[in-house]
């Protein structure tokens, strides 16, 4: 489960990493101006993604992270293809440090969902927990 950058109107989960609105010195200065940053950054990209492909409206609670992060990929190399075709330039998206999510060892015929449903409640249970 990572942490997520948000605002006030999300709730008090232990996952959403809110901004200060009023930063005490120069190091929660800058965090909250590069926690801005990215999370302007981030809005743009997943507009874009979400104007071109359905998948990424939905919901994915119970998809397996692999699986989030492999439609992730796609969605964004077709972009680029897109744009790169329409003559504009290509975005430089950066593979992920850890390798690629493809290495696992989940079977093809249960990824997407993960294995139980207690394992779900539990994960819930302890994102929203303060």
């Amino acid at each position: 489960m990572g942490y997520y950058l948000a605002n006030d109107i999300y709730p008090r989960w232990s996952v959403f990493v809110k901004m200060s609105s009023c930063p005490v010195g120069d190091r929660n200065v800058l965090f909250v101006a590069k926690q801005k940053g990215a999370r302007k950054d981030m809005e743009r990209a997943f507009g874009v993604l979400q104007s071109q492909w359905e998948i990424v409206k939905g919901p994915t609670r119970f998809w397996f992270k692999e699986v989030i992060a492999d439609v992730m990929y796609a969605c964004i190399i077709l972009h680029n293809m897109i744009v790169k075709q329409e003559g504009g330039s290509v975005t430089d998206w950066g593979d992920d440090e850890g390798g690629s999510s493809s290495s696992t060892a989940t079977p093809p015929h249960v990824r997407g969902l993960p294995m139980g449903f207690n394992e779900v409640l539990s994960r819930q249970t302890s994102m929203r927990s303060q």
